[in-house]
């Protein structure tokens, strides 16, 4: 766009806006009324939030406790790197995990050069887009979201909110009471581009795998709904 056009729409925008006062303002947003969310695979938040995991071509692993999740992340590592140590945030949540149950080695900290693999506790999960979130600070660095070959995070399925409204709702109570975070990270998938002939390459510039460990309440039939539906077994469910 030309800086002339762009002072142009800019000048249209500010011309509409001049000499209203808020109520008008307020009347015309009203008026533009509010957009139809996307259709969720499932009634069911937990079961859509697992379906959009998947299909965001990021894995998924489900735990009762802390200790089944220390222990499915152990195997995480073996599996991939015949190691039993990770990178994992000063969380204070991270520190409490039963770390020998799983026989995993973490240390407590940043990302540095040559760790490939890294660990956080997301503050939310998020149903409408399979989004891990994150309040970015010396408790949880963005480097670890960011730098890792493999980013594995731990989410509470009591936290997982169905859309972004009830997300910034949450993120503004929490400001409110002071918990105002360096950044706000919502990481739905690992990264990827497309290159010229359309083909998406993972890992391009940043972490080429995302493992999303849910912990919690999370019943069988829940997980296998939420795989049928991401095979396509399944058609959504009715609204």
């Amino acid at each position: 766009m030309s800086s002339e056009s762009r002072a142009r729409i800019m000048a249209r925008v500010r011309s509409s806006c001049a000499g209203n006062d808020a109520a008008t303002i307020e009347r015309e947003l009203a008026g533009l009324g509010v957009a139809p969310a996307a259709q969720a695979p499932h009634e069911d938040s937990c079961v859509t939030f697992m379906v959009n995991v998947l299909r965001n071509q990021g894995t998924l692993d489900v735990a009762a406790d802390r200790s089944t999740a220390v222990k499915l992340i152990g195997n995480y590592l073996y599996q991939h790197y015949r190691s039993h140590r990770l990178v994992a945030g000063n969380d204070p949540r991270l520190a409490a995990m039963p770390w020998r149950d799983g026989g995993v080695l973490p240390r407590f900290g940043e990302i540095e050069e040559g760790e490939q693999i890294a660990l956080s506790y997301a503050r939310w999960g998020l149903a409408e887009t399979g989004a891990t979130v994150f309040f970015t600070g010396k408790r949880n660095p963005s480097r670890n979201n960011l730098l890792p070959e493999h980013h594995l995070v731990l989410v509470d399925a009591d936290t997982l909110l169905p859309d972004l409204e009830s997300l910034w709702r949450e993120v503004n109570t929490a400001i409110a009471n002071g918990s105002r975070p360096r950044g706000i990270h919502c990481i739905a998938g690992p990264s990827s581009t497309g290159d010229i002939e359309g083909q998406i390459v993972y890992g391009a510039h940043g972490p080429r795998a995302w493992h999303v460990i849910l912990m919690g309440n999370v019943s069988p039939e829940q997980q296998e709904a939420a795989r049928a539906l991401h095979a396509g077994k399944t058609g959504p469910a009715p609204a």
